[in-house]
């Protein structure tokens, strides 16, 4: 596999992940024979390291720094919040048009955390196919802004207001999920990272990292009638 770098410098390089591929090897995802990291590695020749994770089954933004001794200045944004982060998500029915979610979320060491997403809807989508109790089925397009960075938060955040993202396993509608998959052989999650917003560690200017929605959410979206963003690869300007 090879894998679309949207960004490269001679300090740090970006994909837009696919879906269902991991960050990197994990306990928890031991069916997984191939990460982003390796993959990444052998394609460019040069060792690699992370600097942030997104979900296996997300797709869209994922960036790497090509000299270790950036992985903290980099991670450092991260953790004290100035980064900027845009997801996309299609999600199960009318989303109101904006919001803020403030609920915290337990983590996998049953620590509570502070969890933070903003929101605004950009479409809405009604189509006349009977579904359960209902004549219909109604969906919403929204963008996404994580203000916290907690495990699977814009996907335990949705669901937690009644709007779960399409294709989430096991946050979402399974109702929903089997639906989508009978109907239109999805088998994936409809949350994309569209940007990252950061200052770069050598230049110290903002760049953003920007990541076209791939084959599936597109398909998805055409077939609800939901008009994406129109997207236009954000300018970089590189490290002198």
């Amino acid at each position: 596999m090879e894998l679309p770098i949207i960004y490269k410098d001679e300090a740090l390089v970006a994909i837009n992940k696919p879906h269902g591929l991991l960050t990197h090897f994990s306990p928890i995802a031991r069916d997984a024979n191939e990460c982003a990291l390796q993959l990444l590695r052998d394609q460019i020749g040069q060792r690699v390291w992370p600097v942030h994770r997104i979900d296996r089954k997300t797709g869209g933004v994922l960036l790497f720094t090509l000299q270790s001794d950036l992985v903290y200045p980099v991670q450092q944004q991260f953790f004290d919040h100035t980064t900027i982060k845009k997801h996309l998500a299609i999600v199960r029915g009318f989303a109101p048009e904006s919001g803020e979610i403030d609920y915290p979320l337990r983590n996998e060491n049953g620590i509570v955390q502070t969890a933070i997403t903003n929101y605004t809807r950009l479409a809405t989508t009604e189509l006349p196919i009977p579904l359960g109790n209902h004549n219909s089925v109604r969906y919403s397009l929204v963008e996404v802004y994580p203000k916290t960075g907690r495990m699977h938060q814009i996907r335990r955040h949705f669901a937690h207001i009644s709007h779960p993202i399409i294709g989430d396993r096991p946050h979402g509608c399974n109702k929903q999920n089997r639906f989508f998959k009978n109907t239109w052989q999805l088998n994936t999650m409809l949350l994309h990272a569209a940007e990252l917003t950061i200052n770069h560690p050598v230049c110290n200017k903002k760049i953003t990292l920007a990541a076209p929605v791939q084959s599936e959410f597109s398909r998805i979206a055409d077939l609800l009638k939901l008009k994406l963003p129109d997207f236009k690869q954000v300018a970089h300007e590189k490290p002198e």
